[in-house]
């Protein structure tokens, strides 16, 4: 009966040595600390590729052909401005210059995009100002 009690606790204190040899080696990756972010596009890549799209954007392009060249949107607005004829108007922010680093983009660190109904009529702080 000694015998049969001490195969027992043999047979469980080898148990839970495998297994917490097993676990030890186990690495649980949540994130790189970038929430969001993919590490091949850093906010330095997004801020430079959306720098360089700025410049190929012209007068009148559509809606459609502007997110086409510059990507979803980090920050929008939206609103229909009165008048003889109701203009709907979208600013589209893209981030362009890094300001403060707390992993999150505000306006500040856009440039702004003006569409008036579905056409392009400016970009930058100037063409915002105006609306």
């Amino acid at each position: 009966m000694m015998n049969t009690r001490f195969n027992r606790k043999l047979i469980a204190v080898t148990f839970l040595g495998l297994a917490s040899l097993g676990l030890s080696g186990c690495v649980v990756n949540v994130g790189d600390g970038e929430s969001g972010w993919d590490s091949s596009e850093s906010w330095e890549k997004v801020q430079d590729k959306n720098r360089n799209n700025l410049i190929k954007l012209s007068l009148g392009m559509s809606k459609d052909q502007v997110i086409t060249l510059m990507g979803t949107a980090d920050l929008s607005e939206a609103y229909i401005q009165q008048g003889e004829a109701n203009k709907e108007v979208l600013v589209l922010f893209y981030r362009t210059q890094h300001t403060h680093s707390d992993g999150k983009t505000t306006k500040d660190e856009c440039t702004p995009i003006v569409l008036s109904n579905n056409a392009l009529v400016g970009w930058g702080d100037t063409a915002y100002s105006k609306i």
